[in-house]
């Protein structure tokens, strides 16, 4: 059967990656213009200041008395507060702007990956793990923040201002200073991506490590009552424990990585700083420099390195970045083993029938779990499916459902393939009450809604009622309102099985799957809901995927599955009168349930 693919290299992934993101800044456009533009702002202050201090200096240096040192540079010092809040306001202004672009773009981006994992198959979920996707996705939304506002307004604007700052040097002093500024341009950025490419491999293993331990957290916690079940609590802290090591080893490397490379170019800067000093203060000894221009050199050399430093950090943060978000884009080059042709039609359900025809099918190539199956129901038929455990007829739902695509043969509703058709169409077509009922951790009210999210709440109530759960829910303190905690954990089996019959219920398609659906309710309650069962069958084609025999006995047709195959079928008086499969298997559930009897009516000794 078809498996997911992923073929993008880790190259292309960060290239799409950074390509996603090209149409969220083009869908603000002023926004972008009016945040470059606060950026140029920014910049252009930032190189003035150096200058103004330098004429501050300058004139506080051949100012005489006292109040002339504090009248001439007056002007310059209230220029230089001017242009220096210039500076961080223009700064403000262009986070703030751009902040709305970033928070769209990891929006729209978040919502993708969402409705692009609805649109995997069931095998695909069957093999995720929850903690680490949500961690993945956690960490490529926040990478996807951080490349929006870093790499549009820090790189390229550090690079031009660097560039300007050393043309000015060289203009009004000497080549040898932007020469010393250009080399330890080239030398920082050169030890920055060198060193950044060697400890993104310690980012990852970080990551992992991080998706492995919260993994871990997040199944023990979803499986509580079995750790609880078998006093386990020891085991599951040990596994977590192991999992903790493996994430503080690989801490303890991310770190270590993270003070040799700021060491690194911790000291490039200062021996470029201070190359630069000692070529200034050299200059000022020897006359052809003034204080000024000293206090500007120094100013410029920090102007350019602190920068320069920042841009260190947001290369190294945009690889860890591109890093964490790698897995996220990666599951949006994922593709669906389950979706619709370029022409698929809209179902129209006219009666029912259901027709499977020569249909073969095998979770895995080696192993055939269906083998040439074929059969019919006919408009509002019951038709039940019953048969060893692993005989195939779970299987039949989830092809009728489209959850896998059968290997050979086909499968129609009302004459139309349904691979001819669109999975929406399909399932809203379909209503299933699965063997074990997951619920969201909502109102009980708002669980039945699931089934139609526009139905009212009389409707909710009338499906409640149909499926024999009001008695429960007046019990309750809060009723239907009440919360049936993670997964339905706070009802019992039969409880939440009567509350996902509800939601089926609700959503009263034409055809109903029934897979096993009382198997978790006492006798009583299975009495109740096959009577109502009964009565919906008659407006539905249904099929009844069934263990107790007693709940199909009124079905129109009973299909016998062994091994993949089916054996025998007609009705129950037929299939009895057969003395086959279907006659033994009703005699061995009599037994059963004349021993039970027995049992329940014995006198206490």
């Amino acid at each position: 059967m078809p498996r997911h693919k992923s073929t993008a290299t880790l190259d292309e992934v960060h290239w799409g990656a950074l390509k996603t993101l090209l149409p969220y800044l083009l869908e603000f456009r002023r926004a972008v213009v009016l945040a470059v533009l606060c950026l140029i702002g920014a910049k252009l202050a930032g190189v003035t200041l150096p200058f103004i201090l330098k004429h501050i200096v300058d004139d506080l240096d051949s100012a005489g008395d006292t109040a002339q040192a504090v009248a001439l540079p007056l002007g310059l010092l209230l220029a230089y507060g001017v242009v220096r809040f210039s500076n961080t306001l223009f700064g403000e202004l262009r986070d703030t702007i751009f902040g709305r672009v970033t928070e769209r773009a990891q929006r729209r981006v978040g919502l993708e990956v969402f409705q692009h994992l609805h649109t995997l198959d069931l095998d695909f979920h069957l093999n995720r793990r929850t903690g680490g996707l949500s961690r993945d996705i956690e960490r490529g939304n926040s990478g996807i923040g951080f490349l929006m506002r870093f790499m549009v307004f820090n790189i390229v604007p550090t690079l031009v201002e660097i560039t300007l700052v050393a043309g000015l040097l060289w203009w009004n002093y000497s080549g040898v200073f932007a020469l010393v500024v250009l080399a330890a341009v080239i030398a920082y950025i050169g030890f920055s991506v060198v060193a950044t490419e060697w400890r993104t491999r310690f980012v990852r293993a970080l990551n992992q490590a991080e998706s492995q331990a919260s993994n871990r957290a997040v199944d023990s916690l979803l499986n509580y009552e079995t750790v609880k079940y078998f006093a386990n609590e020891p085991h599951e802290s040990g596994h977590y424990d192991r999992d903790l090591a493996v994430w503080e080893q690989a801490r303890r490397s991310n770190r270590l990585s993270l003070f040799g490379l700021n060491s690194g170019q911790a000291l490039i800067i200062a021996g470029a700083m201070c190359t630069a000093m000692v070529l200034a203060a050299t200059g000022v000894a020897r006359g052809q420099m003034s204080i000024g221009d000293f206090v500007l050199v120094n100013a410029f050399m920090m102007q350019i390195f602190m920068p320069l430093n920042f841009l260190g950090f947001v290369y190294r943060e945009m690889k860890g970045a591109l890093a964490n978000i790698e897995k996220m884009f990666s599951l949006l080059a994922v593709k669906p083993a389950i979706a619709d042709i370029s022409n698929a039609r809209t179902l129209q359900v006219n009666g029912g029938r259901i027709d499977f025809e020569d249909v073969q099918f095998g979770y895995r190539d080696n192993r055939r779990i269906l083998k040439g199956i074929s059969f019919s129901a006919l408009p509002r038929q019951k038709v039940a499916i019953v048969g060893a455990s692993g005989a195939g007829k779970s299987t039949l739902s989830k092809l009728l459902f489209r959850f896998y695509e059968a290997s050979v043969g086909s499968i129609r509703i009302d004459g139309q393939d349904i691979r001819q058709v669109t999975l929406e169409s399909l399932r809203r077509n379909i209503g299933v009450v699965p063997q074990e009922a997951v619920l969201f951790n909502q109102s009980i009210k708002e669980n039945v809604r699931y089934g139609r999210v526009d139905a009212d709440d009389e409707a909710v109530m009338e499906a409640i009622r149909h499926a024999h759960l009001s008695e429960f829910v007046q019990q309750l303190p809060q009723g239907a309102d009440t919360l049936v905690g993670e997964r339905g954990l706070k009802l019992s089996g039969g409880e939440k099985q009567r509350v996902a019959i509800a939601r089926a219920l609700l959503k009263k398609p034409p055809i109903m799957i029934f897979d096993e659906a009382t198997s978790s309710l006492d006798s009583r309650s299975e009495r109740s809901i096959v009577a109502s069962l009964q009565e919906i069958a008659r407006e539905q084609t249904t099929l009844v995927i069934a263990h107790r025999l007693s709940t199909i006995v009124d079905a129109d047709k009973i299909l016998v599955m062994e091994q993949g195959r089916i054996v025998e079928q007609g009705s129950h008086r037929q299939l009895l009168a057969l003395e086959g499969h279907y006659a033994a298997l009703w005699r061995i559930q009599q037994q059963e349930r004349g021993t039970e009897t027995k049992a329940a009516d014995a006198p206490l000794s």
